[in-house]
Protein backbone atom coordinates (compact mmCIF):
# COMPACT_ATOMS: atom_id res chain seq x y z
CA UNK A 1 0.00 0.00 0.00
CA UNK A 2 1.15 3.14 -0.99
CA UNK A 3 2.76 5.59 1.91
CA UNK A 4 1.22 9.11 1.65
CA UNK A 5 3.74 10.40 3.55
CA UNK A 6 7.39 11.31 2.50
CA UNK A 7 6.22 10.77 -1.29
CA UNK A 8 9.61 11.24 -3.52
CA UNK A 9 9.22 14.44 -5.00
CA UNK A 10 11.68 13.94 -7.90
CA UNK A 11 10.17 15.42 -10.82
CA UNK A 12 8.68 18.49 -8.98
CA UNK A 13 9.60 20.73 -11.08
CA UNK A 14 8.73 19.49 -14.72
CA UNK A 15 5.26 18.80 -13.31
CA UNK A 16 5.10 22.42 -12.97
CA UNK A 17 6.58 23.46 -15.90
CA UNK A 18 4.35 21.13 -17.82
CA UNK A 19 0.87 22.29 -15.81
CA UNK A 20 2.09 25.60 -16.52
CA UNK A 21 2.84 24.90 -20.51
CA UNK A 22 -0.19 23.10 -21.15
CA UNK A 23 -2.81 24.71 -19.62
CA UNK A 24 -5.29 24.56 -22.58
CA UNK A 25 -4.35 20.90 -23.48
CA UNK A 26 -4.76 17.60 -21.86
CA UNK A 27 -1.96 16.24 -20.05
CA UNK A 28 -0.13 13.05 -20.82
CA UNK A 29 -1.01 11.44 -17.61
CA UNK A 30 0.40 8.15 -19.44
CA UNK A 31 4.02 9.96 -19.91
CA UNK A 32 4.08 10.66 -15.95
CA UNK A 33 5.36 8.80 -12.93
CA UNK A 34 2.71 8.14 -9.96
CA UNK A 35 4.73 10.08 -7.79
CA UNK A 36 4.38 13.16 -10.24
CA UNK A 37 0.46 12.62 -10.74
CA UNK A 38 0.47 12.60 -6.94
CA UNK A 39 1.96 16.14 -6.47
CA UNK A 40 -0.61 17.48 -9.74
CA UNK A 41 -3.23 19.62 -8.23
CA UNK A 42 -6.57 17.78 -8.91
CA UNK A 43 -7.65 20.94 -11.81
CA UNK A 44 -4.49 20.87 -13.19
CA UNK A 45 -4.97 17.12 -14.34
CA UNK A 46 -7.16 18.54 -17.17
CA UNK A 47 -9.64 15.38 -17.04
CA UNK A 48 -13.06 15.36 -18.89
CA UNK A 49 -15.55 12.75 -19.71
CA UNK A 50 -15.69 13.70 -23.55
CA UNK A 51 -13.76 10.97 -25.39
CA UNK A 52 -12.66 9.14 -22.05
CA UNK A 53 -13.54 5.47 -21.54
CA UNK A 54 -16.79 6.77 -19.57
CA UNK A 55 -18.18 8.76 -22.41
CA UNK A 56 -19.77 5.42 -24.26
CA UNK A 57 -21.66 4.63 -20.79
CA UNK A 58 -22.62 8.03 -20.16
CA UNK A 59 -24.29 7.72 -23.42
CA UNK A 60 -25.64 4.30 -22.83
CA UNK A 61 -27.35 5.91 -19.60
CA UNK A 62 -29.03 8.31 -21.53
CA UNK A 63 -30.72 5.56 -24.53
CA UNK A 64 -32.00 3.58 -21.42
CA UNK A 65 -34.18 6.82 -20.58
CA UNK A 66 -35.01 7.32 -24.18
CA UNK A 67 -36.02 3.22 -24.24
CA UNK A 68 -38.18 3.52 -20.79
CA UNK A 69 -39.51 7.57 -22.56
CA UNK A 70 -37.94 9.91 -20.60
CA UNK A 71 -37.07 13.14 -22.26
CA UNK A 72 -34.70 14.37 -18.86
CA UNK A 73 -31.21 13.97 -19.22
CA UNK A 74 -29.12 14.66 -16.13
CA UNK A 75 -25.85 16.54 -17.32
CA UNK A 76 -22.98 14.21 -15.90
CA UNK A 77 -20.03 16.10 -14.90
CA UNK A 78 -16.36 14.89 -12.79
CA UNK A 79 -16.22 15.33 -9.53
CA UNK A 80 -14.43 14.37 -6.25
CA UNK A 81 -16.91 11.10 -5.77
CA UNK A 82 -19.85 8.88 -6.85
CA UNK A 83 -22.93 12.25 -5.47
CA UNK A 84 -25.93 14.31 -6.80
CA UNK A 85 -25.72 16.92 -5.08
CA UNK A 86 -29.07 17.75 -2.23
CA UNK A 87 -31.57 18.75 -4.81
CA UNK A 88 -29.46 19.82 -7.96
CA UNK A 89 -30.66 17.41 -11.06
CA UNK A 90 -26.84 16.60 -12.08
CA UNK A 91 -24.77 13.65 -11.71
CA UNK A 92 -21.01 13.87 -10.18
CA UNK A 93 -18.30 11.26 -11.72
CA UNK A 94 -15.30 10.74 -9.58
CA UNK A 95 -12.64 11.96 -11.48
CA UNK A 96 -10.14 9.35 -10.90
CA UNK A 97 -12.42 7.25 -13.31
CA UNK A 98 -11.65 8.70 -16.13
CA UNK A 99 -8.06 7.75 -16.71
CA UNK A 100 -6.32 4.48 -16.55
CA UNK A 101 -3.14 6.31 -14.59
CA UNK A 102 -5.51 7.28 -12.08
CA UNK A 103 -7.79 4.65 -11.17
CA UNK A 104 -4.47 2.58 -10.63
CA UNK A 105 -3.75 4.94 -8.09
CA UNK A 106 -7.24 4.67 -6.21
CA UNK A 107 -6.98 1.27 -6.20
CA UNK A 108 -3.62 1.03 -4.89
CA UNK A 109 -4.13 3.87 -2.05
CA UNK A 110 -8.09 2.74 -1.53
CA UNK A 111 -7.32 -0.77 -2.33
CA UNK A 112 -10.55 -0.55 -4.68
CA UNK A 113 -11.91 1.42 -7.20
CA UNK A 114 -16.01 2.22 -6.54
CA UNK A 115 -16.80 2.23 -9.97
CA UNK A 116 -14.10 0.59 -11.36
CA UNK A 117 -16.08 -2.05 -13.42
CA UNK A 118 -18.55 -1.30 -16.45
CA UNK A 119 -21.43 -3.08 -14.84
CA UNK A 120 -20.30 -1.52 -11.21
CA UNK A 121 -20.59 2.13 -13.33
CA UNK A 122 -23.50 1.48 -14.89
CA UNK A 123 -25.14 0.32 -11.01
CA UNK A 124 -24.06 3.58 -9.66
CA UNK A 125 -24.84 5.85 -12.70
CA UNK A 126 -28.51 4.60 -12.25
CA UNK A 127 -28.76 4.92 -8.94
CA UNK A 128 -27.55 8.87 -9.02
CA UNK A 129 -29.77 9.48 -12.31
CA UNK A 130 -32.65 8.59 -9.47
CA UNK A 131 -31.46 11.38 -7.30
CA UNK A 132 -31.47 13.43 -10.03
CA UNK A 133 -35.08 12.47 -11.47
CA UNK A 134 -36.18 13.37 -8.17
CA UNK A 135 -34.58 16.66 -7.89
CA UNK A 136 -35.63 17.63 -11.27
CA UNK A 137 -39.47 17.10 -10.89
CA UNK A 138 -39.37 17.67 -7.06
CA UNK A 139 -41.09 14.05 -6.97
CA UNK A 140 -40.38 14.48 -3.35
CA UNK A 141 -42.64 16.89 -2.34
CA UNK A 142 -46.08 14.49 -3.56
CA UNK A 143 -47.71 13.17 -1.20
CA UNK A 144 -48.00 9.14 -2.47
CA UNK A 145 -43.93 9.19 -2.63
CA UNK A 146 -44.14 10.69 0.95
CA UNK A 147 -46.45 7.26 1.68
CA UNK A 148 -44.28 5.46 -0.19
CA UNK A 149 -40.65 6.36 0.65
CA UNK A 150 -40.67 8.28 3.66
CA UNK A 151 -39.97 11.98 4.25
CA UNK A 152 -37.49 13.22 1.99
CA UNK A 153 -36.29 15.48 5.23
CA UNK A 154 -35.45 12.98 7.17
CA UNK A 155 -31.51 13.33 8.50
CA UNK A 156 -29.29 11.63 6.58
CA UNK A 157 -26.71 9.73 8.92
CA UNK A 158 -23.02 7.51 8.78
CA UNK A 159 -24.34 5.04 9.71
CA UNK A 160 -27.89 3.37 9.50
CA UNK A 161 -29.83 0.03 10.29
CA UNK A 162 -31.14 -2.38 8.00
CA UNK A 163 -33.14 -5.80 7.49
CA UNK A 164 -31.34 -8.11 4.92
CA UNK A 165 -33.85 -10.12 4.48
CA UNK A 166 -36.45 -7.21 3.66
CA UNK A 167 -38.87 -7.38 0.53
CA UNK A 168 -39.87 -3.68 1.23
CA UNK A 169 -36.80 -2.47 -0.84
CA UNK A 170 -35.16 -3.49 -3.78
CA UNK A 171 -31.57 -5.29 -3.37
CA UNK A 172 -29.34 -3.11 -5.76
CA UNK A 173 -26.29 -1.64 -3.92
CA UNK A 174 -24.11 -3.26 -1.56
CA UNK A 175 -25.06 -2.96 2.32
CA UNK A 176 -29.01 -2.88 1.25
CA UNK A 177 -28.28 0.88 0.57
CA UNK A 178 -32.49 1.30 -0.30
CA UNK A 179 -32.71 1.51 3.81
CA UNK A 180 -30.07 4.15 4.65
CA UNK A 181 -33.04 6.60 3.75
CA UNK A 182 -35.82 7.88 1.44
CA UNK A 183 -34.32 9.61 -1.19
CA UNK A 184 -31.71 6.26 -1.58
CA UNK A 185 -34.92 4.28 -1.24
CA UNK A 186 -36.35 5.76 -4.49
CA UNK A 187 -33.04 6.28 -6.34
CA UNK A 188 -32.51 2.56 -5.92
CA UNK A 189 -36.16 1.50 -7.12
CA UNK A 190 -35.70 3.76 -10.13
CA UNK A 191 -32.45 2.29 -11.02
CA UNK A 192 -33.63 -1.70 -10.82
CA UNK A 193 -36.45 -0.40 -12.95
CA UNK A 194 -34.63 1.63 -15.72
CA UNK A 195 -31.68 -1.54 -15.72
CA UNK A 196 -32.88 -3.26 -19.13
CA UNK A 197 -30.73 -6.49 -17.43
CA UNK A 198 -33.71 -6.68 -14.99
CA UNK A 199 -37.41 -8.08 -15.29
CA UNK A 200 -38.31 -6.03 -12.44
CA UNK A 201 -41.96 -7.35 -12.44
CA UNK A 202 -41.11 -11.24 -12.52
CA UNK A 203 -37.72 -10.54 -9.70
CA UNK A 204 -40.26 -8.60 -7.13
CA UNK A 205 -43.68 -10.53 -7.80
CA UNK A 206 -45.29 -10.99 -4.63
CA UNK A 207 -42.80 -8.83 -2.62
CA UNK A 208 -44.59 -5.49 -0.76
CA UNK A 209 -41.62 -3.36 -2.79
CA UNK A 210 -43.79 -4.03 -6.36
CA UNK A 211 -45.66 -1.37 -5.30
CA UNK A 212 -42.81 1.20 -4.85
CA UNK A 213 -41.59 -0.10 -8.30
CA UNK A 214 -45.20 0.20 -10.48
CA UNK A 215 -45.80 3.83 -9.33
CA UNK A 216 -41.99 4.92 -10.32
CA UNK A 217 -43.72 3.22 -13.66
CA UNK A 218 -46.62 4.91 -13.63
CA UNK A 219 -45.31 8.35 -12.98
CA UNK A 220 -43.01 8.06 -15.66
CA UNK A 221 -45.88 7.37 -18.06
CA UNK A 222 -47.28 10.76 -16.71
CA UNK A 223 -44.53 12.93 -16.74
CA UNK A 224 -41.75 11.44 -18.57
CA UNK A 225 -41.63 13.93 -21.72
CA UNK A 226 -42.81 16.47 -19.59
CA UNK A 227 -40.58 19.58 -18.73
CA UNK A 228 -38.63 18.92 -15.51
CA UNK A 229 -39.55 21.99 -12.90
CA UNK A 230 -35.77 22.26 -11.84
CA UNK A 231 -32.74 22.56 -13.72
CA UNK A 232 -29.22 21.94 -13.56
CA UNK A 233 -26.84 24.91 -12.53
CA UNK A 234 -24.09 25.80 -14.43
CA UNK A 235 -20.98 25.43 -11.86
CA UNK A 236 -22.09 22.07 -10.23
CA UNK A 237 -20.55 21.75 -6.66
CA UNK A 238 -17.53 19.06 -5.82
CA UNK A 239 -16.52 19.99 -9.98
CA UNK A 240 -13.10 18.21 -10.17
CA UNK A 241 -12.03 21.47 -12.12
CA UNK A 242 -12.12 23.62 -9.41
CA UNK A 243 -10.43 21.03 -6.98
CA UNK A 244 -6.99 23.31 -5.97
CA UNK A 245 -5.67 20.38 -3.65
CA UNK A 246 -2.60 17.54 -4.67
CA UNK A 247 -4.04 14.05 -5.58
CA UNK A 248 -1.72 13.15 -2.44
CA UNK A 249 -3.61 15.68 0.10
CA UNK A 250 -7.29 14.44 -1.49
CA UNK A 251 -5.80 10.70 -0.14
CA UNK A 252 -4.78 11.86 2.73
CA UNK A 253 -8.53 13.67 3.58
CA UNK A 254 -10.19 10.93 1.99
CA UNK A 255 -8.54 8.18 4.53
CA UNK A 256 -9.19 10.87 7.54
CA UNK A 257 -12.92 10.25 6.33
CA UNK A 258 -13.48 7.19 5.86
CA UNK A 259 -12.02 6.02 8.87
CA UNK A 260 -13.11 2.67 9.81
CA UNK A 261 -15.43 2.49 6.29
CA UNK A 262 -11.70 2.31 4.80
CA UNK A 263 -10.84 -0.88 4.10
CA UNK A 264 -7.25 -1.06 5.59
CA UNK A 265 -8.14 0.92 8.69
CA UNK A 266 -7.70 -2.49 10.81
CA UNK A 267 -4.57 -3.40 8.67
CA UNK A 268 -2.40 -2.63 12.06
CA UNK A 269 -4.40 -4.33 14.38
CA UNK A 270 -4.56 -7.53 12.48
CA UNK A 271 -0.78 -7.45 12.17
CA UNK A 272 -0.55 -7.25 15.86
CA UNK A 273 -2.52 -10.92 15.64
CA UNK A 274 -1.02 -12.58 13.17
CA UNK A 275 2.28 -12.47 11.29
CA UNK A 276 3.04 -11.66 7.54
CA UNK A 277 6.02 -14.44 7.86
CA UNK A 278 4.75 -18.00 8.00
CA UNK A 279 6.73 -19.09 11.14
CA UNK A 280 7.47 -22.87 11.93
CA UNK A 281 5.44 -25.70 10.05
CA UNK A 282 2.40 -25.59 12.35
CA UNK A 283 1.57 -22.04 11.14
CA UNK A 284 -2.15 -22.00 9.06
CA UNK A 285 -3.26 -18.75 7.39
CA UNK A 286 -5.01 -16.69 9.62
CA UNK A 287 -8.22 -16.43 6.81
CA UNK A 288 -8.43 -20.11 7.30
CA UNK A 289 -8.87 -19.99 11.19
CA UNK A 290 -11.14 -17.27 10.78
CA UNK A 291 -13.39 -19.12 8.42
CA UNK A 292 -13.31 -22.07 10.47
CA UNK A 293 -13.87 -20.64 13.56
CA UNK A 294 -16.52 -17.63 12.37
CA UNK A 295 -19.65 -19.56 14.47
CA UNK A 296 -17.48 -19.62 17.56
CA UNK A 297 -16.09 -16.08 17.24
CA UNK A 298 -19.63 -14.92 16.27
CA UNK A 299 -21.62 -16.39 18.98
CA UNK A 300 -18.79 -15.30 21.38
CA UNK A 301 -18.80 -11.50 20.56
CA UNK A 302 -23.21 -11.31 20.34
CA UNK A 303 -23.05 -13.14 23.69
CA UNK A 304 -20.62 -10.38 25.30
CA UNK A 305 -22.08 -7.26 23.70
CA UNK A 306 -25.55 -7.59 22.60
CA UNK A 307 -25.36 -6.91 19.04
CA UNK A 308 -26.41 -8.84 15.63
CA UNK A 309 -25.00 -11.59 14.37
CA UNK A 310 -25.42 -9.98 11.14
CA UNK A 311 -23.44 -7.57 12.25
CA UNK A 312 -20.66 -9.26 13.94
CA UNK A 313 -20.23 -11.62 10.82
CA UNK A 314 -19.91 -8.92 8.34
CA UNK A 315 -16.82 -6.92 9.96
CA UNK A 316 -15.34 -10.66 10.91
CA UNK A 317 -15.69 -10.82 6.60
CA UNK A 318 -13.90 -8.02 6.20
CA UNK A 319 -11.23 -9.47 8.69
CA UNK A 320 -11.31 -12.44 6.71
CA UNK A 321 -10.60 -10.20 3.00
CA UNK A 322 -7.90 -8.33 4.77
CA UNK A 323 -5.56 -11.37 6.41
CA UNK A 324 -5.85 -12.84 2.56
CA UNK A 325 -5.03 -9.55 0.87
CA UNK A 326 -2.01 -9.03 3.67
CA UNK A 327 -1.20 -12.97 3.74
CA UNK A 328 -1.11 -13.05 7.19
CA UNK A 329 -0.29 -16.79 9.64
CA UNK A 330 -0.92 -17.37 12.52
CA UNK A 331 2.05 -16.63 15.21
CA UNK A 332 0.98 -17.47 18.43
CA UNK A 333 -0.91 -20.70 19.33
CA UNK A 334 -4.65 -21.02 17.31
CA UNK A 335 -6.37 -20.19 20.67
CA UNK A 336 -4.40 -16.96 21.40
CA UNK A 337 -4.94 -15.92 17.79
CA UNK A 338 -8.77 -16.16 18.26
CA UNK A 339 -8.67 -14.29 21.74
CA UNK A 340 -7.33 -11.70 20.38
CA UNK A 341 -9.42 -11.44 17.03
CA UNK A 342 -12.53 -12.01 19.57
CA UNK A 343 -11.23 -9.07 21.70
CA UNK A 344 -10.52 -6.98 19.13
CA UNK A 345 -14.33 -7.87 17.34
CA UNK A 346 -15.77 -7.07 20.79
CA UNK A 347 -13.81 -3.58 21.30
CA UNK A 348 -15.35 -2.20 17.72
CA UNK A 349 -18.27 -3.64 18.28
CA UNK A 350 -18.45 -2.05 21.57
CA UNK A 351 -17.75 1.50 19.98
CA UNK A 352 -19.67 1.05 16.64
CA UNK A 353 -22.62 -1.01 16.49
CA UNK A 354 -26.03 -0.37 18.79
CA UNK A 355 -26.98 -2.96 20.84
CA UNK A 356 -29.99 -4.90 19.53
CA UNK A 357 -33.09 -3.86 21.69
CA UNK A 358 -34.89 -7.15 22.94
CA UNK A 359 -38.58 -7.08 21.64
CA UNK A 360 -37.49 -4.92 17.90
CA UNK A 361 -37.10 -6.58 14.57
Amino acid sequence: MQTLKGVCRNGFDRVILMCAAKKSRRVRLDKLSEEEILQMRIMDLKLRIRGSSLEPMTKQLYEELQTKGIDFRPPCYLSDEWLCPDKIPVIGIPFFLAHPSLKRIEQKMMLDVEGGTDKQFMRLLRHECGHAFNYAYELYRRTRWRQLFGRFSTNYSDSYDFQPYSRRFVVHLADHYAQSHPDDDFAETFAVWLNPDINWESKYKGWPVIKKLHYVDGLIKKIGNKRPSKKAERNPPFSADRMRSTLLAYYERKRRTLGPEFQGYYDDSLRKIFSEIRVGGTAIKASQLLRQHRRQIVDSVTSWTGHRKYDISQLLNKFILRCDTLGLHTQLGESESLIGVTALLTTIASNTFRAVVKGRH
